[in-house]
């Protein structure tokens, strides 16, 4: 366990933990949860590409939807995004869009993440919006999901595109 301010969101991240174990069944194990500006959690959600057929059902997507929903606004300034991995470049650009105040991600992806492995989007101060983020929270167990998924995957010889 940390201490101090990153050890503060070691609750959100471990629900969002729990959505992405929820997930790896069925898709990639991603989870994700809003926590409003008083930080109880508006929305949770898991990776669903695979349930939903649809290419843009990535958690962050999911739980930004759930969250405009649960405050019947699309505008999300002062939440904040806990995630398991990093978001890409279409997720990034949701928390730009949805006015998301601060992201928190435990595994970095350096082959597509976009909150400063490989891109950094959410300080690009062109977009209008530099974004607080907080990255390695529970870094190893989120890690851990996926790097067991994808041996698993690998190991079972299905070979489908994830």
């Amino acid at each position: 366990m940390s201490i101090g301010y990153l050890a503060s969101f070691e609750p959100a991240m471990l629900l969002a933990i729990e959505q992405a174990a929820a997930a790896r069944e069925t898709d990639v194990p991603v989870g994700a949860v809003v926590l409003d500006a008083a930080g109880t959690v508006i929305a949770s959600a898991r990776n669903r590409r695979e349930a939903d057929a649809d290419p843009t059902a990535h958690a962050e997507i999911v739980a930004i939807r759930g969250a405009a929903r649960a405050l019947g606004d699309w505008r999300l300034a002062g939440c904040t995004l806990v995630v398991t991995l990093e978001p890409c470049t279409m997720c990034a650009g949701a928390v730009i869009a949805a006015r998301v105040g601060r992201l928190v991600y435990g595994a970095a992806d350096p082959r597509a993440g976009a909150a400063g492995s490989l891109w950094d989007v959410l300080h690009d101060r062109r977009l209008g919006l530099d974004v607080e983020v907080i990255a390695g929270v529970l870094a190893s167990e989120c890690s851990g999901l996926l790097r067991d998924f994808f041996a698993q995957l690998r190991n079972s010889g299905e070979g489908r595109d994830v």
